[in-house]
């Protein structure tokens, strides 16, 4: 396997808890990359169950693998408490040394070349800030992909342009931070996107929502989560409709439109940064009338500008060759 060159160079930043069971199938799929990570840091979040043992087996033999321990705070906490665990490890690097930064997590099967391709997209393409295949579960040895939309890149494996994720000021530390982190990069002018290709597919060997509790405490957090990120109520009732048909049928869409509606009725906080909201539900109710790439389509054309005036000319200048920048 080869280490990433220098004009590829990624840094992989991973927070867990209690993985032992998956642990090794996600560092041994990562190990068997064809484009190694330059750094891969680990951040073990209190882990009781023996995470902490493999981990330190797998960073004994790979000297790129760091692990960073982090006391145990009795629970698992996802949506913030994950964000929290990225930026204990985040905060360790100088994020300038790596042109790609990746929030990876510890329950994924990932195909040998997922790595080596996603780099070469997104050099092939400067306006693509971050980026990732779609991942499936297995269900009575079926593949059951998670439908994750063409907007944004996954949750369980945000990979990022380093330039783009210091624009948009990195992940928000609240919940529904992988729906926000999307938007924000459109706002500027960057592209935000899953690939349909079956060369990046990957497992998510446990389903999306599941890591805390249930399913439906998992998709009731995620109908919060759209709360919080502003989402209208008829986009939240079609989003919620649409995963009904979905495994797991009809309670998946149903947890979703609850959460959220508990959240309304309560009047829960919102998330609030200028200009965010208006242009999320513009963009929203541009999926609903047009279909969701026509408007993915009409969006960056839009925003092409802005990126230009910003990110591009950014790029533009970090790739003069030396001595030749004024």
């Amino acid at each position: 396997m080869s280490q990433a060159p220098d004009s590829s160079r990624y840094c992989l930043v991973t927070p867990c808890r209690d993985e032992a069971q998956y642990a090794r199938t996600t560092l041994d799929s990562v190990v068997q990359q064809s484009l190694q990570p330059a750094l891969w840091i680990i951040v073990d979040d209190g882990s009781t169950d023996g995470t902490s043992e493999i981990l330190a087996e797998y960073a004994d033999r790979h000297e790129w693998i760091t692990v960073v321990t982090r006391k145990d705070r009795g629970e698992r906490k996802v949506g913030p408490g994950v964000i929290e665990a990225f930026y204990a490890g985040l905060d360790t690097i100088d994020m300038g040394e790596f042109d790609f930064l990746c929030k990876l997590d510890l329950d994924l099967d990932l195909p040998a070349r997922y790595f080596e391709i996603l780099v070469e997209r997104m050099n092939a393409n400067p306006r693509i800030g971050t980026a990732s295949g779609r991942p499936y579960f297995m269900q009575t040895g079926q593949k059951v992909s998670e439908k994750c939309g063409a907007e944004n890149s996954v949750g369980m494996t945000k990979f990022y342009r380093t330039l783009c994720f210091q624009e948009i000021g990195g992940f928000v530390r609240e919940v529904m931070w992988d729906g926000i982190d999307g938007h924000t990069c459109r706002m500027r002018g960057w592209i935000a996107a899953s690939f349909a290709d079956p060369q990046l597919e990957f497992e998510h060997l446990r389903p999306m929502g599941s890591s805390q509790v249930s399913l439906w405490t998992g998709r009731k957090r995620h109908g919060f989560g759209q709360w919080f990120m502003g989402t209208s109520l008829a986009y939240m009732t079609a989003s919620a409709l649409y995963r009904t048909t979905r495994p797991p049928f009809l309670v998946g869409g149903l947890a979703m439109w609850i959460g959220y509606m508990e959240a309304c009725l309560a009047r829960k906080p919102r998330y609030e940064a200028p200009g965010f909201r208006p242009f999320m539900r513009r963009f929203q109710l541009s999926c609903l009338l047009r279909g969701k790439q026509r408007a993915l389509d009409l969006i960056h054309g839009e925003q092409a500008e802005i990126w230009q005036r910003s990110a591009g000319a950014e790029l533009e200048r970090l790739n003069q060759p030396q001595g030749l920048a004024s």
